[in-house]
């Protein structure tokens, strides 16, 4: 069968020709140098003193979580000064001198700016300098600086220490221009256990006994890279190793558990010879690690030569992981591998450019799965983030993928759906329409432009105009540098036989009837669905008119689903669409089903133009056009939260739902398609939360014969069963597996079975487990998906109690927990009252950062709140009379 991928590319030369020749009528070539300036970058930092290198020397102490340090850095001052500033957080600095100036006679810390000002009593002339400071700082109980992480052993509790520094807590370690334009090189000697092993960017270059059962440990010189990416992990670790084109893998775990890396490593020596080929520069550290980390964080970081993961996020047990975890590796390590190139060696100058590294990262993963297991169809299957990031685009809150970040705060506000898969989505359109080797061609001159430096969106825009000799820029400028959703308005005509088409653009948006108008050039991709009928491609800059075939015959715009934008057709065409859903491409059944529930919630489309091309999809239908089904349902429950509709949704729910589980039924079938195994699991879930008796009751016996016999419970299965044991649990089944989460040593294991117990619908239960995160029972990093996962059904309940205890709880976690915990829980919500009190909720609004967070926030609550006044009856009428029949 031929994917749409396939149809794709085939279609991608006609198209390439139609949008260049366009682009170049409508634009003026742009200017494809550099734009990079480093003292027009922004930052708090001045651009007059630049680091060059550090030598640190780091002796961490487990037991007191102090941090005792001191550093050499050779600077480059470019204008005569007797002030150096640089960024600090909870750091103390003993002593600190220039060579042949002396000591700073002050030493100044601004702590809501974290930096800190050196004075010295001479200036120091333009030219090299060794600036010497020694300080001490803490580990962190929180994941961010260097932290430390308490995990459960045979033996025991053990320690470990590791290190989380993006964007900005290079500066919690030591002191440093902690800003990603200022590159410099590293050296590092850290003082550590006998008994563990430390690693870091580079490989060790030696170690020494000194005495007191410690050692030291040095490492090989940095290439220059900016200050977030380092590394520093150090415990009782082991090393799977490996080697790819002359560099050393390596798989870094807890003892014991290094065996669970040899998938990662696999996949991690496939993705370094083709990263390798794509951007046409080697990988150019001697080594890369990839860490696993039980605690501290939930993701992953791209440390340059030293990716640290939470652990579930790279291990994998064959005899424990499901399937669906085998491939999220792959998607991670793709993605924090993609920055060893874009991000680490060309880095953004700033933190308005984030969507660059994290854009980059996004398109590349799927761009590698595509590659190396094209049989997961990982474009297909991965268009609910495209859906996602239009939803929060299409809201009043949303900004430009390149924005104005003025701080720390705001930095943090701007990882987010927008960066990530806007971002994504925006270059796989350009490449789509660029045309694959163009565009990498761009790519290639991109790194070798920019390489050991820094650069902008507009560089890129540059490299890839070079390539292809075409103004890029002045089209991809209006994705980039705007927020919101272009809309396509297609209306059909007939004249005699000939169908004639008129396009014309308007912005998407939901609850916002002021939206300013927007103009984009949108490369829309439209054609009848007979296969042997060639697409066309029109670049609208407002409106057109086009012919379209035979009068009456069904045509489907944005073919393939690789634009970003939303399509209203008339009503007529709507119907003769959804009629012909079943002879589609499935991305383009996936596209149709998307924009149809989109038009329902900005109150532009009737929920029964949706649920009938429901009804058109066959119960054997692939996997990627059920999750499209399921996150539409799954928001249907959400907002039907509390409200009669919600009974009757979940019956015509399971009406839907269960043809198609009963289909693939409880048991693989020998030789059995991945997709048929991850959609299983995927329906099994659903059906059991939409409160189908049948499926929670033999879930309850799986996982009963499961705890008497493991293997009877297969991997792919067990997420499912658990999840819905825990959402049924009464007392005895719920210390059953709070019973078994303190008894593994297996971190993904372990958030199986809390995340299960927390699920529980029993109120009593819940506020056991709300209880647990006032304990050291589990790490901090935990603490917030545990209250997560209890308010996914006991909302209130979760938020009184973070009310009650929030004191308490923001003691043990990052700072920025304060500001943020309230937007996420109140987010949820879908009443004005509860806007009001996150209005009203004052740690939520003490950063610029956190200001940014809750004003979206406030407007998801107040857009769902909408929504149920205005939509949801239709909705619920459409229910009643479905049922009826």
């Amino acid at each position: 069968m031929t994917s749409i991928f396939d149809r794709a590319a085939r279609l991608s030369a006609s198209l390439l020709s139609a949008w260049l020749l366009a682009v170049t009528l409508l634009t003026a070539g742009a200017s494809a140098e550099p734009t990079f300036s480093f003292t027009a970058t922004p930052g708090k930092l001045p651009k007059t003193v630049v680091p060059i290198h550090y030598a640190l020397d780091l002796k961490p102490d487990l037991e007191t979580l102090a941090l005792i340090g001191s550093e050499t850095i050779d600077i480059e001052v470019l204008e005569a000064t007797d002030r150096l500033v640089l960024n600090a957080v909870s750091i103390a600095i003993t002593s600190a001198s220039i060579e042949g100036i002396g000591p700073a006679s002050d030493i100044t810390v601004d702590a809501p700016a974290q930096t800190v000002v050196l004075t010295f009593p001479g200036k120091a002339a333009a030219g090299r300098h060794k600036l010497q400071i020694a300080f001490s700082a803490q580990i962190n109980r929180f994941g961010r600086g260097l932290f430390m992480v308490d995990y459960p052993t045979a033996e025991g509790r053990k320690r470990m220490i590791s290190s989380h520094l993006e964007p900005a807590d290079a500066r919690r370690i030591f002191p440093s221009w902690d800003e990603p334009a200022f590159k410099a090189s590293f050296d590092l000697a850290v003082t550590v256990p006998e008994n563990f092993l430390a690693v870091s960017n580079m490989p060790v270059a030696r170690e020494a006994g000194v005495g007191g059962g410690l050692k030291r440990v040095w490492f090989a010189r940095t290439p220059k890279m900016s200050s977030y990416l380092f590394v520093l992990a150090a415990g009782e670790l082991e090393r799977l190793s490996g080697e790819a084109e002359g560099v050393s893998i390596g798989v870094v775990a807890t003892r014991g558990k290094s065996g669970n890396g040899r998938y990662a490593l696999e996949q991690a020596s496939n993705l370094l010879k083709y990263f390798n080929d794509y951007f046409g520069v080697k990988y150019p550290l001697p080594k890369l690690d990839l860490i696993a980390v039980p605690g501290g964080f939930g993701g992953a970081m791209e440390n340059w030569g030293g990716i640290t993961f939470f652990e579930s996020r790279l291990l994998f047990d064959s005899a424990t992981s499901s399937l669906d975890a085998q491939r999220g590796i792959f998607i991670i390590l793709a993605h924090e591998m993609a920055h060893q190139w874009f991000g680490n060696l060309v880095t953004t100058a700033w933190w308005d450019n984030l969507w660059l590294n994290e854009g980059f990262a996004s398109w590349m993963q799927l761009k590698a799965a595509e590659h190396l297991h094209p049989e997961w169809e990982s474009w297909l299957n991965s268009s609910g983030a495209k859906q996602a990031a239009m939803a929060e685009d299409s809201r009043r809150t949303s900004h430009p993928v390149q924005q104005p970040v003025a701080n720390e705060t705001e930095a943090m506000a701007v990882f987010d759906i927008i960066t990530y898969s806007k971002g994504q989505a925006l270059i796989r359109m350009a490449e789509s329409y660029l045309g694959a080797d163009v565009f990498r061609a761009g790519i290639r001159l991109y790194m070798q432009r920019h390489a050991y430096s820094s650069a902008t969106t507009a560089d890129l825009w540059g490299a890839l105009e070079t390539a292809s000799g075409k103004p890029v820029a002045s089209v991809a400028a209006a994705y980039t540098e705007q927020a919101g959703v272009p809309l396509v308005v297609a209306e059909a005509t007939c004249a005699g036989e000939e169908q004639r088409i008129t396009l014309r653009q308007e912005r998407f948006s939901v609850r916002d009837p002021d939206a300013a108008r927007q103009r984009w050039r949108v490369p829309v991709v439209l054609g009848p669905l007979r296969a042997a009928q060639p697409a066309e491609i029109v670049l609208l800059d407002g409106q057109a008119e086009i012919a379209a075939g035979r009068c009456g015959e069904p045509v489907k715009l944005n073919l393939g689903d690789v634009g970003y934008y939303r399509v209203r057709y008339d009503a007529a065409s709507a119907a003769a669409l959804a009629r012909a859903i079943g002879t589609m491409a499935p991305a383009d059944r996936i596209n149709l089903l998307a924009d149809s529930w989109a038009l329902v919630e900005s109150a532009q489309g009737a929920p029964q133009a949706f649920f009938e091309l429901v009804d058109h999809i066959a119960h054997d239908d692939n996997r990627a056009i059920w999750e499209q089904v399921l996150r539409t349902f799954a928001r249907i429950n959400h907002l039907e939260r509390g409200r009669p509709g919600r009974a009757p949704f979940r019956a015509y729910a399971r009406a839907k739902l269960g043809p198609v589980f009963a289909g693939l039924g409880w048991q693989a079938s020998a030789g059995e398609a991945s997709s048929r195994t991850l959609l299983r699991a995927r329906l099994l879930r659903a059906l059991g939360d939409f409160g189908d008796e049948a499926v929670l009751a033999e879930a309850k016996r799986r996982f009963t014969a499961f705890l008497r016999d493991p293997p009877s419970l297969t991997p792919d299965l067990r997420e499912a069963v658990t999840h819905l044991a825990g959402r049924t649990a009464d007392r005895a089944t719920y210390d059953m597996l709070l019973a078994l989460g303190r008894k593994t040593t297996n971190t993904d294991e372990r958030m199986r079975y809390y995340s299960a117990l927390a699920s529980a619908r029993d109120p009593a239960l819940a506020r056991d487990t709300l209880a647990i995160a006032l304990t050291d029972e589990l790490p901090t990093s935990m603490i917030p998906a545990l209250i997560g996962w209890v308010a996914g059904a006991h909302r209130e309940l979760a938020w009184d109690f973070v009310r009650e205890n929030f004191a308490a709880l923001t003691a043990k976690q990052s700072p920025s927990y304060r500001n943020t915990v309230a937007s996420g829980l109140l987010g949820g919500f879908a009443d004005p009252a509860r806007a009001a009190e996150l209005a009203n909720f004052a740690p939520a609004h003490e950063t610029s950062g956190s200001r940014i967070t809750a004003a979206r926030a406030q407007e998801r609550i107040l857009a769902d709140a909408d929504f149920i006044e205005r939509g949801l009856p239709a909705v619920d009428d459409w229910i009643a009379r479905r049922n009826g029949r």
